[in-house]
């Protein structure tokens, strides 16, 4: 706040006094939600509820669910729109609730739930923190273009696995064989689907198998205990957490959390709505609740408090549990403001904790469209990244049908895969508008662009090519698959694959599986021996991508430096790694992707080259010897080569 010096002193105090007068109402909604201090002498509980509600009670059970209160004590406002009591005694191991009149609930910030997340509970974090864990950190990375991330939901990969002790649950993440697998396949970040307590799956009858993905938020801050090995006991769905994340990072491998702040299971018996109603949530002109989640409602991050409570959220899963990163759903329904805030925030703690989302809705909001996260304005969030839909929808087909192929498929999608190849940013030559969502660069950095070709909530891509091209073979099925994705991973943006995509994954067909049983979710780890050379591609792709910093630039200058894109018949997209970009020990590499069926012959600039991809395979060390300047690219594969001396 500045001032000019030529105001008189009066008129100094008068403004002072003005704008703290406008301060003071907001100097309370920021506050962290300090819901529950615990102390052996007592418990103080504090909550951000209206002023004018009729009366707020905490409730004490010796149970997380069942059974009558043990106390009811009534809160008293303290300050505009807080309300707090202190409870004498040692409350450890009891469980809460607070309740104004619409249902009982744990509050907005409960750290510890009892079984299905209904009350808070109360205990000793220092006792939920596995050994070392005071000396964990966050796996080294210098920049965003060196993540490789592996987007997985903890039933699919485990549940199926014959050797797994721990299937379906966090724990399955600190075994061997699962350590084993990441560590051989080469990922070095690992997209966990939501893992805090959601509200779709009975905690009490895990029995009865039912699954979700996770997408319908209740408790925001707490594991969730379909999860853990007994939801019953608050702390061990945190310390089963806490292993996986310490058996993760031990093994270099990052933890990134997929994080719903969008949208509540529903409004009526959401935490937000039973303690201060309607507040949490945007409503349209005519005073409905904006649906832009498609869910049902949306929530409102512009407002103090919603903001607030994203903030101190995120810094909570980074403080308390170590992670690494952060995948925002549906971003677009956030407001640029709050997202920018989270990242100077992350900042201050870890500059090189990642950011990334859904750039786009479900449907229209409540909120000017100008200032929300949308990926057309990534370019204002800097330090902040989306996903791509013109490089996935280009390669595969559009979201909106399956049956429709994409460039794999013999389309003509040649310059939105340019666009992707170049991460998003302003390139010389790509012409936006043959691009097919994109008129105008969004990225100004390539690390501000996922490129991906599959994700959870959409068909796999051996569905997707099963789907879109009718009569595919087996063979030609395999080649479509590698070609896509050597695509994605020799892409300036950050790399992003499904959990399974190695084992050519399948989910018989289905699109949208978050309420598809096991049979379809599941991984199928037989896959990794019937189709052998499939996991080989994966695993060699990656690698190449890693130890060649010119597929992972990371500066939108040194990509428009070294990235030259080469002319090309129809089918082909062809470039070059000009100049030993970004330091590589390869002076010049060419990348050819073709989607024809048939040979294709590809002018490249004159000289001696190594051919390290082609016809399928990837060997680093090299595989034969191209002269000239005539490359003939076998059908649907990639050729990759690197010049070993100039003519």
């Amino acid at each position: 706040m500045q001032f000019h010096l030529s105001l008189s002193n009066m008129k100094i105090k008068l403004v002072f006094a003005s704008i703290l007068s406008m301060l003071l109402p907001q100097k309370v909604a920021a506050q962290p939600f300090q819901e529950v201090i615990y102390s052996p002498e007592k418990t103080v509980f504090t909550l951000f509820a209206p002023n004018d509600t009729k009366q707020v009670v905490v409730r004490i059970y010796d149970v997380g669910l069942g059974g009558k209160a043990k106390k009811s004590v009534k809160m008293k406002r303290i300050a505009n729109e807080q309300w707090q009591t202190t409870v004498k005694g040692d409350l450890m191991g009891k469980f809460y609730t607070f309740d104004m009149g619409l249902g009982e609930c744990p509050g907005v910030f409960a750290k510890a739930v009892g079984v299905n997340g209904k009350r808070g509970a109360i205990i000793d974090f220092s006792k939920t923190d596995p050994e070392g864990w005071n000396q964990d950190q966050h796996p080294v990375t210098k920049s965003p273009a060196d993540l490789v991330i592996y987007e997985m939901h903890h039933r699919d990969f485990s549940i199926n696995r014959p050797d797994a002790k721990y299937r379906g649950k966090f724990m399955a993440l600190t075994e061997p064989w699962a350590i084993s697998h990441l560590k051989e396949l080469g990922v070095n970040a690992i997209h966990i689907l939501p893992s805090y307590d959601y509200g779709s799956v009975d905690e009490t009858r895990l029995s009865d198998n039912k699954y979700n993905w996770g997408y319908d938020p209740v408790n925001y801050n707490v594991p969730e205990g379909g999860y853990s090995t007994d939801p019953y006991k608050p702390e061990v769905r945190i310390r089963e957490f806490k292993q996986m994340v310490k058996a993760l990072h031990d093994a270099g491998i990052r933890v990134i959390l997929d994080v719903v702040y969008n949208h509540t299971y529903d409004i009526e018996h959401s935490n937000f709505q039973r303690t201060y109603p309607d507040y949490y949530y945007r409503k349209t002109a005519d005073g409905q609740y904006s649906n832009g989640s498609g869910c049902g409602n949306e929530t409102a991050s512009d407002k103090p408090m919603m903001r607030q409570f994203m903030l101190e959220s995120v810094k909570y899963w980074i403080n308390e549990y170590h992670i690494d990163g952060f995948r925002f759903d549906l971003m677009g329904i956030h407001d640029i403001e709050t997202m920018n805030q989270i990242r100077a925030m992350v900042d201050a703690i870890d500059p090189t904790i990642y950011i990334y989302g859904e750039g786009w809705s479900a449907g229209s909001c409540a909120y000017p469209q100008e200032q929300l996260a949308m990926k057309a304005h990534i370019n204002r969030m800097p330090g902040i990244a989306a996903f791509s839909d013109e490089i996935r929808d280009a390669l595969r087909g559009p979201f909106s049908d399956d049956t429709v192929t994409g460039w794999i498929g013999g389309k003509d999608e040649t310059e939105s895969i340019k666009f992707g190849i170049a991460g998003a940013i302003r390139h010389p030559q790509i012409d936006m508008t043959k691009v097919n969502y994109s008129k105008a660069p969004w990225a100004l950095e390539p690390t501000q662009m996922i490129s991906y070709v599959s994700c959870h909530d959409d068909m796999c891509l051996v569905d997707r090519l099963k789907a879109s091209i009718p009569g595919i073979t087996e063979e030609e099925l395999i080649r479509l698959d590698l070609l896509a994705q050597t695509a994605v991973f020799t892409s300036q943006g950050v790399p992003f694959m499904l959990s399974g995509e190695e084992l050519l994954r399948d989910k018989k067909g289905v699109h949208n599986s978050f309420e598809s049983p096991d049979s379809i979710n599941q991984l199928d780890w037989s896959h990794k021996t019937k189709y052998p050379q499939v996991f080989e591609y994966y695993k060699n792709l990656i690698a190449l991508r890693k130890n060649h910093p010119a597929f992972r630039l990371g500066n939108a200058d040194l990509v428009r430096k070294h990235l030259e894109f080469l002319d090309a018949p129809a089918g082909i997209v062809a470039y070059r790694l000009k100049n030993y970009a970004g330091r590589d020990d390869w002076r010049d590499i060419i990348v050819i992707l073709n989607a024809n069926k048939a040979d294709v012959e590809v002018t490249i600039p004159n000289g001696d080259y190594t051919i390290v991809c082609s016809d399928g395979c990837i060997n680093e060390e090299g595989m034969g010897i191209l002269q000239g300047e005539k490359a003939v690219v076998s059908p649907q594969s990639a050729l990759i080569l690197h010049n070993t001396k100039l003519r």
